[in-house]
């Protein structure tokens, strides 16, 4: 199959794909070609999408392709959506969340001792937004839950890997500037 042909057959599966579409899901679409072959098709198709001037983009994210609208439009869209920012998080979810992303795998009293803050109401309403999940459970007395963050995490946050949060300085670093 022609390279160009295959381009096209990508960007169609990312454009009516639920999920970010990784390479795997390409190489049983096109089990003849090698996968060096369909990512370097990949990797042009995503370019030359992203190059013209158009309302999307197709971003790497949770370890796959995910089609988008382009960040700099969000505001028009929701405007003709009459929608809001997602539902935020609370003060308390969103510090939760953080110690979640950077201890993980962590138990409950392990964010209890690291926020200093009774943390099962946030971390409740985080399992319901499927923000974090159970990952398995702690190999000690009572064998608690432990718990780490999820793929609908790195969707939300347009995050590739947990490899692509700021470090620990840089964030203190963002959260002093905001203040």
């Amino acid at each position: 199959m022609e390279i160009i042909e295959i381009q096209a057959v990508m960007e169609a599966i990312i454009y009516v794909a639920d999920d970010p579409v990784k390479l795997e899901q390409f190489k049983d679409v096109f089990p003849e070609e090698n996968t060096e072959t369909l990512q370097q098709a990949l990797s042009k198709m995503v370019e030359a999408f992203n190059a013209r001037p158009g309302g999307m983009i197709i971003r790497e994210v949770a370890g796959g392709y995910r089609m988008t609208t382009r960040p700099e439009h969000h505001e028009q869209i929701r405007a003709y959506l009459k929608t809001r920012p997602n539902a935020k998080l609370s003060m308390a979810a969103l510090e939760t969340l953080a110690v979640i992303a950077y201890k993980q795998p962590v138990t409950l009293a392990e964010i209890l001792s690291i926020r200093g803050k009774k943390s099962s109401t946030a971390l409740q309403t985080l399992l319901e937004r499927k923000m974090v999940a159970i990952v398995g459970r702690k190999p000690v007395v009572g064998r608690p839950i432990l718990y780490g963050t999820s793929k609908e995490f790195l969707i939300h946050f347009g995050l590739n890997s947990l490899s692509e949060l700021p470090t620990l300085e840089e964030f203190a670093q963002i959260a002093g500037e905001q203040l």
